[in-house]
C-alpha cells in the first residue's frame, strides 16, 4: 500500500542527520524492495522484497486497496516481471542438498496471480530442465493468453562423432543440450521450440517469442559465434564469427521493433553502439561512444524496442526516445542531486516505477504518474538507515607508478569535513577480478564510513568497463602491478591529507578477499590488519576445483582461473598468499560461509591452517547456512558485526 501522495511540485527533502551509527542489521538486511515491475495496464505493481527474515511478493496499487502479500519464505529474492496483466513471474533461489556434501543454489520462475496465489512453477514438470540450476525467462507474450519463453535443457543424443577415433568428441561429458521452451504461466507446462546442440549457449526472441538470434561457442576451439534470423526467414544468418570472446563485439540485445541486434564495439577504450539489422545486415551507431563503463540497453517490453543507452551510475543516460527522455528529465529536476532511475512502465507509458538513490542515499521506489503529475511513494529499501547520516563519496583519479590512471571512489564519514585529524583508512577492493564498482549507494561502504573510516575503492588494471587495454593490463597481475595499484591509491589519498597512511587496513570478498590477503602477505609494512570475506588463498587450487557455476561473481572469477591455469607453478606460489603465509605481520581475520560454491570454503581454511602454522595473529568465522552471496539477512550482518569488532580492535577510530 502507498503511504502518501506526493505532488509532483513540492521539493523532497533530504535525510535528516542523527547522531548514533545506525546497527550492522540495518545495512546487512536483505533490500526491503529489491526488484518492482508494474503490469502492462499499470493498474497494478510487484513488490519483491519483505522483511530481514522473510522474501515476500506483495501487490499494491493506488487504485485498490488491501492488495494482498504472499510469504515466499527463506528464499533469495532475483527478480520479478509481467508476463501479461494476469501473471508476475517471480525469479528466487533457493538452496538444496542433494549429496551429502554438494549442495546447489537453484533458481526457479513462479507464476503468481494478482490476487497472491502460485499458479505455477515454470518447467516444473520437465526432469531434464530440473538439471539447470539456473533457469532465465528470455522473452515473454503479452495479452490475454501471454506465454514465457524459458531456457531449460533436453537429454542429447550423444558425442557427434563416431565412437571408433582417438579424437575428444564433443558432448562426451555433456548428457543434456540447451533448449528454449515455450511454457504457459497458467500451468507451467511448456513446448520446445529450439532444441541446441553442444555448442549452443544461448538465444534471443521478439515480442511475439520468436526466435532471433542464437549464440554458440564450439566446444571445442571455443569459437564464439552469433546468429541471426530476420522476420520471415527460416535460415540462420551468421552475423560474426570470432575467436574467442575477448575478441568478438558485445552483443547487446535484439529489437523487434526494428528486426535488427545491437553491439557493442570498442575502438581506443571507447564502446559505440550499433544497430545491425538481420535482414539487410546494414550497420548504423547509435548514440556517442561510452568511455569509462560497459554500455547496457534500457527497453521498452511493450513496444520490443531500446529506448536508451545506460553506461554506470557516473553518466547520464542517453536517451534515445524522446517520450522517455521528456519524463526522465522531469524527474531529474524533482530528485535534483540524485539518480532517478526508470525501472518500468506501463504500456501506455502513462505510469512509471522509479528508483530513486545516490551514493549517500538508499534506494527509495516511487510511482510516477505522469498524467496526474504525482508521485506516489513504494517503499524504501533500507528503511532503518531512514534519517541516518551516511558517509558521502568523490570520485578521484590517480597514478599508478606506471602512469597509468586509476579511478577510484573515496567516501568519508559523516562529518569528516569538520574534523581536523587524518582519518583511518579502510581500502576496499572490489570482488571479481574483470568486476568494478560504481558511485551509487553501497551497504558495505556506508557501514564502514558510519563507523568512522575512510574508505577507497580502486578500479585496479583489470578492472571491467575501461576498455580491453586496462583490462588486458590486469591480466597475469594478480600478485604485482593489482596489488601496487591498491598501494598507489592510499599514497594519493594520504597526499591529499585526508588519510593516515600509517593507519590503513585492506578489507575485501572474493577476488577482493584474494588482494587483501596478498597484500598483508606481500606488502606486510602497508597495512595494519586484513579481513578477507568468501576469499581466494590458494591459486593453484583455485584452478583445479571444479566450480557449480551460478551468478555474476562465478563468470567475474572466470578471467582469474584461466589466468592461473595457463601460470607456472613457481609464479602460482609466488601469488599465492597461503604459500606467503610467514611474510605476514598484520592480523587476519577470515570470513567465509559453509555453501559457497565459487570460491569454496576450503580457501580461507588452507589459510587459516597455514597463518596458525606460522605463528600469526587469524581468527577464522564460518557463516552457516549461507552462499558465497550472502543472501541471508543474519549471516550478513553477522559478517558485518564480525568485521566491525575486528577492525575496532585492530585499527581503532581513535588511535
Amino acid at each position: 500500500m502507498f503511504v502518501a501522495t506526493v505532488v509532483l511540485a513540492t521539493a523532497l527533502g533530504g535525510f535528516a542527520h542523527g547522531q548514533t551509527p545506525p546497527p550492522a542489521s540495518a545495512f546487512g538486511r536483505q533490500p526491503g524492495i529489491f526488484d518492482a515491475a508494474i503490469s502492462p495496464n499499470g493498474q497494478t505493481i510487484a513488490i519483491l522484497g519483505g522483511t530481514p527474515e522473510v522474501r515476500t511478493l506483495s501487490f499494491a496499487t493506488i487504485d485498490k486497496p488491501d492488495l494482498p502479500t504472499l510469504a515466499l519464505g527463506n528464499v533469495e529474492a532475483v527478480g520479478i516481471r509481467w508476463a501479461g496483466d494476469g501473471y508476475a513471474l517471480a525469479r528466487i533461489a533457493r538452496w538444496e542438498r542433494l549429496e551429502a556434501k554438494s549442495a546447489y543454489r537453484f533458481e526457479r520462475n513462479l507464476a503468481i496471480s494478482p490476487q497472491g496465489r502460485v499458479v505455477s512453477q515454470l518447467l516444473q514438470g520437465d526432469v531434464s530442465s530440473q538439471v539447470l540450476v539456473s533457469q532465465p525467462v528470455i522473452g515473454v507474450t503479452q495479452g490475454p493468453s501471454p506465454r514465457a519463453v524459458v531456457l531449460g535443457l533436453q537429454m542429447s543424443t550423444g558425442p557427434d562423432t563416431s565412437i571408433n577415433t582417438h579424437l575428444r568428441r564433443k558432448g562426451e561429458d555433456a548428457p543434456f543440450v540447451l533448449a528454449l521452451w515455450n511454457v504457459d504461466p497458467a500451468t507451467g507446462k511448456g513446448v520446445i521450440q529450439e532444441l541446441g546442440n553442444f555448442d549452443t549457449a544461448g538465444w534471443d526472441v521478439d515480442s511475439a517469442g520468436e526466435t532471433r538470434v542464437r549464440r554458440d561457442v564450439d566446444n571445442l576451439s571455443h569459437k564464439y559465434s552469433l546468429y541471426g534470423r530476420a522476420k520471415g526467414v527460416r535460415e540462420w544468418t551468421a552475423i560474426f564469427a570470432h575467436q574467442d570472446l575477448d575478441s568478438a563485439p558485445d552483443y547487446l540485445g535484439y529489437s523487434t521493433a526494428e528486426d535488427a541486434v545491437y553491439l557493442g564495439y570498442e575502438t581506443n577504450g571507447a564502446v559505440q553502439v550499433t544497430r545491425r539489422g538481420l535482414a539487410d545486415g546494414v550497420a548504423m551507431p547509435v548514440g556517442k561512444p561510452v568511455t569509462g563503463a560497459t554500455p547496457s540497453l534500457i527497453r521498452d517490453e511493450a513496444r520490443g524496442s531500446y529506448v536508451g543507452i545506460a553506461a554506470g551510475e557516473e553518466q547520464p543516460v542517453q536517451w534515445l526516445d524522446p517520450e522517455i527522455e521528456a519524463t526522465a528529465a522531469t524527474l531529474t529536476k524533482v530528485f535534483k542531486g540524485k539518480r532517478a532511475n526508470l525501472m518500468d512502465w506501463s504500456a501506455d507509458r502513462s505510469r512509471f516505477l522509479v528508483r530513486v538513490t545516490a551514493s549517500m542515499t538508499p534506494p527509495t521506489w516511487y510511482l510516477f504518474d505522469r498524467s496526474r503529475k504525482e508521485l506516489s511513494p513504494i517503499g524504501e529499501a533500507y528503511p532503518e538507515l531512514n534519517g541516518a547520516a551516511l558517509g558521502s563519496t568523490q570520485r578521484i583519479i590517480y597514478k599508478a607508478r606506471d602512469g597509468l590512471d586509476i579511478e577510484a571512489f573515496l567516501t568519508l564519514p559523516p562529518g569528516a569535513g569538520a574534523a581536523n585529524a587524518k582519518l583511518p583508512l579502510i581500502v576496499l577492493p572490489h570482488a571479481g577480478l574483470a568486476a568494478r564498482d560504481e558511485d551509487g549507494f553501497d551497504w558495505l561502504t556506508q557501514f564502514l564510513a558510519t563507523r568512522g573510516y575512510a574508505v577507497l575503492r580502486p578500479q585496479f588494471r583489470g578492472s571491467a568497463g575501461f576498455g580491453s587495454a586496462f583490462e588486458k593490463a590486469g591480466r597475469g597481475e594478480w600478485s604485482g602491478k593489482i596489488q601496487t595499484d591498491l598501494l598507489d591509491g592510499i599514497a594519493a589519498v594520504a597526499a591529499s591529507g585526508q588519510i593516515d597512511p600509517g593507519r590503513v587496513c585492506i578489507v575485501g570478498a572474493a577476488f577482493g578477499g584474494y588482494s587483501a590477503l596478498a597484500g598483508a602477505a606481500l606488502h606486510p609494512e602497508a597495512y595494519r590488519c586484513a579481513a578477507s570475506v568468501g576469499g581466494i588463498s590458494d591459486l593453484a587450487k583455485l584452478s583445479d576445483e571444479v566450480v557449480r557455476p551460478y551468478g555474476p561473481d562465478a563468470a567475474g572469477l572466470r578471467s582469474l582461473r584461466e589466468a592461473v591455469s595457463a601460470a607456472s607453478l613457481d609464479k602460482l606460489r609466488e601469488g599465492s598468499p597461503v604459500a606467503q603465509a610467514a611474510k605476514v605481520r598484520a592480523p587476519i581475520l577470515l570470513i567465509h560461509a559453509d555453501q559457497d560454491t565459487v570460491v569454496l570454503p576450503e580457501q580461507s581454511k588452507f589459510m587459516a591452517d597455514a597463518l596458525k602454522a606460522a605463528g600469526k595473529s587469524v581468527e577464522y568465522v564460518t557463516l552457516v547456512g549461507d552462499d558465497h552471496y550472502l543472501m541471508q539477512s543474519a549471516t550478513r550482518t553477522q559478517m558485518l558485526e564480525t568485521l566491525g569488532a575486528f577492525l575496532a580492535k585492530n585499527l581503532p577510530v581513535s588511535p
